[in-house]
């Protein structure tokens, strides 16, 4: 099949220039955990509340700040080349043009959709 063998210098040269991988203290992430564990609580805790039009702003918040901190540590952007920090903050933007539209779409035809349901009822 393959008549020649990988150069074993391509590969040394790729490992000494950069680590492959980082290592992150474990009281890092158990410390990560317990404030991803506290925001959940958080996050039920303020479902029985109603805090009217601030609603989505509040789960979002809560929200926002658990996928920084996953992202951050856990997917380890934090201590990453910023150009993946950069490629993964343009998904996000992207992801929220899109929400943002469907919300835009979706408030449009609320008072059609309302009248079906009135009239099905």
């Amino acid at each position: 099949m393959y008549k020649t063998a990988p150069s074993p210098q391509l590969h040394s040269s790729i490992a000494s220039n950069a680590p492959l991988a980082h290592v992150v203290d474990i009281r890092v992430l158990l410390g990560v955990f317990a404030v991803l564990v506290g925001l959940t609580a958080i996050t039920v805790s303020v479902s029985y509340y109603d805090f009217g039009a601030l609603n989505l702003f509040v789960a979002m918040s809560v929200a926002t700040i658990k996928a920084a901190l996953v992202a951050l540590y856990f997917m380890h952007l934090r201590y990453d080349n910023a150009f993946y920090a950069f490629i993964f903050l343009v998904a996000v933007a992207f992801l929220g043009l899109f929400l943002s539209i469907t919300m835009f779409d979706s408030v449009e035809y609320h008072p059609q959709v309302q009248a079906w349901q009135e009239r099905t009822q």
